[in-house]
């Protein structure tokens, strides 16, 4: 399996509260949470859209999975495809493809078909890279996919650039951490100003002296 990410972020680096609700992740007093929400054009809608139908599975960290497993899980299908039918191909296949959470804490997921893992990590994500063909994708769940690119482990990298800089709340990338070379290997503008940029990691950048 190719390891993907998909992560939306403000110029500022933010991934704290995108979504629709303004109370949906208060941690470290943060206020200004729903910042991503209606932004993106109806063409970004597709491509986000397209990218959750071609996953084979989805990887998350314990926080993210259990936001979806709240929005997008199989109690909550039908009231998210009758508020936001623009949404259901996203509901469709997080319901049908298998899920993996990555926690030391979460012993009985409450949504079906997933698997917890929470021993060797980097060993268990390496055999289903190994093992399975397709596409495994990680979205949102910030501290894991730093940790995935620590361990190499990720193939490929998109970030959905808002425009909106915040000031306050968890970035993607930390203050100080491993330095990372990428590849751009795609990038477009939607009508409404929101970036998509696709990169591949290239090992450790080239410094002057």
């Amino acid at each position: 399996m190719r390891l993907t990410t998909m992560t939306q972020v403000t110029v500022d680096g933010v991934m704290q509260g995108n979504g629709g609700a303004s109370d949906e992740d208060r941690r470290n007093g943060f206020e200004r949470g729903g910042w991503a929400l209606g932004l993106g054009d109806s063409e970004t809608m597709t491509v986000i859209n397209r990218t959750y139908e071609r996953a084979d599975a989805f990887l998350f960290g314990r926080r993210t999975y259990e936001l979806f497993a709240g929005y997008w899980g199989a109690e909550e299908r039908a009231r998210v495809a009758a508020e936001d039918p623009g949404h259901h191909q996203i509901a469709a296949a997080l319901n049908s493809k298998p899920k993996y959470v990555a926690s030391t804490t979460l012993s009985r997921p409450r949504w079906a078909n997933t698997t917890v893992l929470s021993g060797d990590l980097a060993a268990a994500i390496g055999e289903l890279k190994a093992e399975q063909p397709g596409e495994l994708q990680v979205h949102g769940s910030g501290v894991l996919v730093r940790w995935l690119l620590d361990n190499d482990l990720v193939d490929e990298m998109t970030l959905l650039i808002v425009p909106v800089v915040l000031g306050q709340g968890e970035r993607l990338f930390a203050e100080s951490g491993r330095d990372l070379a990428l590849d751009l290997v795609e990038s477009r503008a939607d009508s409404n100003g929101v970036t998509m940029q696709v990169y591949r990691p290239a090992g450790r950048p080239q410094y002057g002296r």
